[in-house]
């Protein structure tokens, strides 16, 4: 199993032996009338099913229909459990393995539409301007709406060069919008960097695979080669990042602590805590960083980035994350039916905060555009708390009203990436300070 920051015939259906669905019916002591309610209900899904067999209008494909009421009852549990078969667990884990084919985006359930929650670097999906926050509602002129989330994935897929074409719900815009894609093999390379001006590394981290951490050493390791050790600051950009395996989140926070707490996890039993250290051999030591995160960065991505702000590592600077605070653990199901995706935990910064529909706010709020009064509304439709059956904040926290950002770019700004060109003006302060010389800026 591995963690991601992811007697009728009803009876074997579901996964239940003949000896699992007495055991539902009886106790040591005699029945259970909870449990022989839970039997009633499985009894009451068998014959609706086979009404459904004999008497619906056109013939029905029971396999189907029981993967479909499988899914519809792990989606009322949050929006993250899903049964996954066979093949759909096989393609999970190639997706993992760091290189698949496909579309170039993550997604998520929300009210019958697919969600987007981040597009991938350098994808099919983000060259064609596809957002985070967009609602896929058809694919090539077929309505997807209520379609089972990995049903409507398995259609998105298809043959290498093939064209796909999606309709798209903006909030922003009037009418649907068509957009058509070329299906390709996706390998995201998840580590990126380059130097800004001059003296600043900048490392972009855009999923947490397998790979990433390996990637990190190398991209950090090149730093220190172009820069030294000693740079004027470090940018980490977890901008529009949809998360991935929690140890690889462990293991990248590594990279910029020096031992101590990253996150811990806990299910069901409050008691029941698994905590998560960092390694010892924290690179670039007292460099100061800036931690880049918007609405788009979720799960793993914010794993780090409360672990660093937490540790007082790094400051954070953009708009609130996402706010998925829960760890889905994968579960082989027996005799190769696929796996079951099952939300287990919730996990928690260093300072014991769930960030779990709050989001993790930022040290200084900055806008990427200029955001109007009118633009609120969409932006409320755009988070963990948002999505149905969202598990709530555990310690009662909720997430902070929608309002217009401290910060927001100047009409007359004509640069490329206005929290980036922040981030470097942070930066800039934060070595003067250091030096004791005062900024005029």
């Amino acid at each position: 199993m591995r963690s991601w920051i992811m007697g009728s015939a009803v009876g074997t259906a579901l996964g239940l032996t003949a000896i699992g669905v007495t055991s539902l019916v009886w106790t040591a002591n005699g029945a259970s009338s909870e449990r022989e309610q839970i039997y009633q209900q499985l009894d009451l899904f068998a014959e609706i099913l086979a009404r459904v067999d004999s008497e619906y209008v056109v013939d029905v494909d029971e396999s189907d229909a029981m993967k479909s009421a499988i899914n519809g009852m792990l989606a009322s549990l949050d929006p993250h459990s899903s049964y996954l078969a066979a093949d759909d667990y096989e393609s999970m884990q190639v997706q993992t393995s760091g290189e698949y084919g496909g579309l170039g985006i993550e997604v998520t359930s929300d009210d019958g539409y697919v969600k987007i929650i981040s597009p991938i670097d350098d994808s099919p999906a983000s060259r064609a301007d596809i957002r985070a926050g967009d609602l896929i509602s058809a694919i090539d002129g077929t309505s997807i709406v209520g379609l089972p989330l990995n049903d409507a994935i398995k259609d998105m897929r298809g043959e290498v060069g093939t064209d796909i074409t999606i309709t798209i719900i903006r909030a922003e815009a009037e009418e649907p919008i068509e957009v058509t894609l070329t299906r390709e093999i996706i390998r995201p390379k998840s580590v990126e960097h380059e130097i800004m001006d001059e003296d600043i590394g900048y490392l972009r981290i855009s999923a947490f695979n397998e790979r990433t951490t390996d990637l990190l050493k190398e991209s950090l390791s090149e730093l220190e080669s172009e820069l030294g050790n000693k740079p004027a600051g470090l940018i980490l950009d977890l901008r529009n990042n949809p998360g991935g395996l929690l140890d690889q989140a462990v293991s990248v926070s590594s990279m910029f602590l020096d031992s101590g707490e990253v996150v811990s996890t806990r299910g069901r039993d409050p008691r029941d805590i698994e905590r998560y250290n960092a390694d010892r051999g924290e690179r670039f030591k007292e460099v100061p960083i800036i931690v880049l995160i918007n609405g788009g960065s979720a799960s793993a991505a914010e794993i780090v980035a409360g672990a660093l702000q937490d540790k007082g590592r790094a400051k954070l600077l953009g708009m609130t994350s996402f706010g998925k605070g829960s760890v889905q653990t994968v579960i082989p199901l027996s005799a190769q039916r696929g796996a079951l995706r099952l939300t287990t935990a919730r996990y928690y910064t260093p300072s014991g905060r769930s960030i779990q529909s709050t989001g993790i706010e930022p040290d200084y709020e900055v806008s990427q555009r200029i955001v109007t009064e009118e633009d609120l509304e969409a932006m409320r439709r755009f988070s963990e708390a948002d999505l149905p059956n969202a598990l709530d904040n555990d310690a009662g926290v909720e997430r902070g009203e929608v309002h217009l950002p401290a910060e927001m770019p100047p009409e007359d700004y004509e640069g490329d990436d206005y929290q980036l060109d922040k981030a470097i003006e942070r930066l800039r302060s934060i070595t003067l300070t250091s030096l004791g010389t005062t900024n005029a800026g």
